[in-house]
């Protein structure tokens, strides 16, 4: 295959760089997404594309699952559309297995397009042996959500961008103490819930999912177990995790049954749009008192990063078409856009301040604060990311704990074994 694509990439160097007046070889262009609060938005800034370029820009939101089962089968063989959003969690095989078309020599002659401006861990992910393989669309960052109504009806604070894990841990019980008549919980959380939820835990107090170098983990370690104790007491509060997996955090929140959550700003719009909108409110991602001094130091408040990466077909018809659509996406006027739309933050630094007033009404500067009140982590992750972390969210790791957060040791026994689960994984790699 790699000859192949290269054989395509030969005869693509005839390339039309972003917003030239060469006509392409194709009138469309077919692009896949998975998430339909974003379609609106995208599709304003690809007919603007299009108007100045002559190519059609069909986007198709797919979900998640069915994504990439149809992403895998155009690979195939079958049909792979022209420009696609990557993840982190299957990046590395489709850019080994040369799926993705290579973009260096069209990022060498755009001027438009300077890797050093984007966040590092969003390039690095989608850079392989060298290659470029996507440029970065976006970046995220967590907060806490929470409902106003619900902490008024039970006479508890509201949530401030000074609060620690214990203060979160003080409300939810109030707020379940208090509302068990209603069946009304203070917290919600799945084992699903890692990058918006207990990942964040875990690296407020001192440890590491995975380590910087991408081969290994320190979740076993005492700062981890320390992060993840705290889980467990907040557990202890929430909504057990029968309701949880049975109707979903957001689902719950949405009805009124859970007076707080971790959500991640790609998710903004959900709840921007949801009919109770006016009783919900953002913080700051909440920090780990580590050291138990009621403030906030340097290592205590992380916030976990990821970033969508727009990437080509090794199929595609016209490289260049679909090289200047990705240009125009992520070049300085298109993240800007991006962001003062609303449809997420921008994966070039710097230029997601509008993003904050991008929804009138609604105060999100918990997200755009976190760049600069957290220390901001890249998404965990290594060759084969599903293999560990859907293992951790099993029976043998982190869902008996989940399931049964009474019990201390179990927890623990969590951590030492989610350690096992992740270095058997990377060594199988």
């Amino acid at each position: 295959m790699k000859k192949v694509l290269m054989g395509v990439l030969a005869a693509g160097m005839m390339m039309a760089l972003p917003m030239t007046a060469q006509a392409y070889d194709v009138d469309e262009l077919q692009v896949n997404i998975w998430d339909n609060n974003q379609l609106a938005g995208l599709q304003q800034i690809a007919d603007e594309w299009s108007a100045e370029s002559g190519v059609k820009v069909t986007i198709n939101v797919v979900d998640w699952d069915n994504y990439w089962t149809l992403l895998e089968a155009g690979a195939s063989g079958g049909q792979m559309p022209d420009v696609f959003w990557m993840h982190s969690n299957t990046a590395q095989m489709y850019m080994e297995n040369d799926l993705i078309y290579p973009l260096d020599d069209f990022i060498a002659e755009d001027d438009a397009i300077d890797l050093e401006n984007y966040y590092d861990g969003i390039v690095n992910l989608y850079k392989s042996d060298g290659v470029q393989y996507a440029l970065p669309k976006d970046h995220d960052t967590i907060a806490l959500l929470y409902n106003k109504a619900i902490f008024d009806k039970y006479g508890v604070d509201y949530p401030t961008d000074d609060w620690s894990w214990d203060d979160v841990l003080a409300a939810a019980t109030a707020i379940t103490e208090a509302g068990k008549d209603d069946g009304v919980y203070g917290y919600a959380i799945n084992t699903s819930n890692n990058q918006d939820g207990w990942y964040n835990l875990v690296y407020d107090y001192g440890g590491q999912i995975i380590t910087e170098d991408h081969k290994g983990t320190t979740i076993g370690s005492d700062e981890a177990k320390a992060g993840m104790e705290m889980m467990r007491k907040i557990l202890e509060v929430a909504a057990p995790q029968t309701t949880v997996a049975e109707t979903g955090t957001d689902s719950l929140f949405q009805s009124g049954l859970v007076g707080m959550i971790t959500q991640g700003s790609w998710m903004i719009n959900s709840f921007y749009k949801a009919e109770n909108s006016a009783d919900y409110a953002w913080a700051l991602i909440p920090y780990g008192d580590v050291n138990e001094n009621g403030t906030c130091d340097e290592g205590e408040r992380w916030s976990c990063y990821n970033g969508l990466g727009w990437a080509a077909s090794y199929q595609v018809a016209d490289p260049a078409a679909a090289y200047s659509l990705i240009s125009y996406f992520c070049a300085e006027q298109g993240q800007k856009e991006q962001a003062e739309l609303g449809v997420t933050m921008a994966g070039m630094k710097g230029v997601s301040e509008e993003f904050a007033n991008a929804f009138p009404g609604m105060d999100v500067s918990a997200f755009t604060k976190a760049e600069d009140e957290a220390q901001l982590y890249f998404r965990p992750y290594t060759r084969n990311t599903t293999v560990w972390e859907d293992a951790l969210q099993q029976a043998g790791a982190f869902l008996d704990p989940w399931q049964n957060p009474s019990d201390p040791d179990l927890m623990a026994s969590a951590c030492d074994a989610a350690q096992m689960i992740i270095e058997d994984a990377i060594a199988n790699e």
